[in-house]
């Protein structure tokens, strides 16, 4: 494929983003671009583009040979698979937003585009229309590479926003970014963390050549934050975000992953607000580089599918430098975490499960400590997902080794905190 070569594409879904990319494409006359045919499930539904451009069968965009790149844009994971493996297998150089498929599906897909030498690319499935992925295929070398945060999902933040901002209770604030179209009818993926998780599953490749399962990565979500939570952050200048963590260990092995952080105004992540993304990644000579934009909705997100088949015509393709071409990092689970807990009673807290509480503080209703856990025992068992419980990442909250902290040595900084 060429700069000059025409790209005819078929299109999988005419939802958000697909009809998003429809209208885009329509904008952008020097691409040299153009959609064939669009597959949709619902023939009857009405739709904003000619009736002859739709069609119900999937065959028509995988075996027409006219056809030289296939966008993928539904979210039915399992059927999202099938069309891009398919497509692949064919030939034609495939597009995806669908970030559950990828991070599932990623060896089997690693596997597919080196076997059939066909471009697969996917940026607006990390986060939308900030280009992270491509940042990190080409200008971040593994050995540099210290560590990435990003928050990577747009309904959590929005929701956190109104929080904070406007004092609202999660209920509330769940239900204003539904109505807003921030957040799907069932939100659970964004909530619960899962959408984060797929996404850092994704980045890891990227960042690190690392190729992990998701359900190997230690996630948690926002769903039980509480006001008080909120209110405490608030009266320390503090922020709560459900943030996406991959960070090199001193040991040069990498620990990974999605739980809410308190965060500080020294933050670049301190000020994204509302359904904006926000990625920070730090290497070792370049210090921190921030990238800053909108994670969801229609022409954001379809804008980025628009950078990925404009990047085709130059037959652009990752190549996983960090997976093929060095040495890939090791996850890791041996480290500590200092994390904060706030609950209503203490008996569901299993106390025993931790290195050392460093504070606890006594509420009318709710009770709150910060203590140091092994990351394993928030891994291997789910009781700080329990209802009514809130768990919440403190900063400087990695502990490598647990020499480098005295054990009854009280922070001044998590007195702070909780005092």
């Amino acid at each position: 494929m060429g700069a000059d070569k025409k790209l005819i594409i078929g299109v999988f879904g005419f939802g958000v983003v697909g009809e998003g990319l429809y209208r885009v494409l329509q904008m952008t006359e020097s691409l040299n671009a153009s959609i064939k045919k669009v597959c949709i499930k619902n023939p009857d539904k009405e739709r904003n583009a000619p009736a002859e451009l739709f069609t119900t069968y999937k065959d028509e965009l995988l075996n027409d040979d006219d056809i030289n790149v296939i966008v993928e844009v539904i979210d039915d994971s399992v059927a999202a698979f099938d069309i891009v493996s398919t497509a692949l297998k064919n030939g034609k150089a495939t597009v995806s937003a669908s970030k559950k498929m990828i991070a599932e599906r990623l060896p089997e897909l690693l596997d597919l585009q080196q076997k059939f030498s066909t471009p697969f690319l996917y940026e607006s499935a990390a986060c939308a229309s900030i280009p992270v992925i491509r940042n990190l295929e080409e200008y971040y070398d593994n050995d540099l590479l210290q560590s990435i945060s990003g928050i990577v999902n747009g309904s959590t933040n929005f929701i956190l926003t109104k929080m904070f901002d406007d004092g609202i209770i999660f209920s509330k604030a769940l239900l204003e970014a539904q109505q807003l179209g921030f957040a799907e009818s069932n939100p659970d993926l964004d909530i619960l963390g899962i959408d984060a998780l797929n996404k850092l599953t994704i980045l890891l490749v990227h960042a690190y050549g690392i190729v992990a399962n998701p359900k190997d990565i230690l996630y948690g979500g926002i769903n039980n934050i509480q006001p008080g939570d909120a209110k405490l952050a608030g009266e320390k200048g503090w922020q709560i975000k459900l943030i996406a963590k991959a960070v090199k260990l001193k040991n040069g092995k990498v620990t990974s992953f999605v739980l809410p952080h308190f965060v500080t105004t020294d933050s670049q992540l301190y000020t994204v607000k509302n359904e904006f993304n926000g990625v920070v990644i730090e290497s070792s000579f370049s210090d921190e580089q921030f990238f800053y934009g909108k994670g969801a909705g229609s022409l954001p997100t379809a804008s980025a599918v628009l950078s990925d088949i404009s990047a085709l015509r130059y037959n652009y393709r990752y190549e996983y430098k960090k997976l093929r071409y060095h040495t890939p990092s090791e996850l890791t689970n041996d480290l500590y975490l200092r994390v904060y807990l706030s609950f209503a009673d203490l008996k569901n807290i299993p106390r025993e499960e931790f290195e050392w509480i460093e504070e606890f503080f006594n509420a009318e209703q709710r009770n709150y400590l910060v203590g140091v856990i092994h990351f394993n025992k928030l891994l291997q068992t789910d009781w700080w997902k329990g209802e009514g419980i809130s768990l919440i990442v403190v900063p400087d909250a990695i502990i490598e080794n647990l020499d480098m902290r005295k054990l009854k040595k009280r922070s001044l900084e998590l007195a702070g905190i909780v005092g």
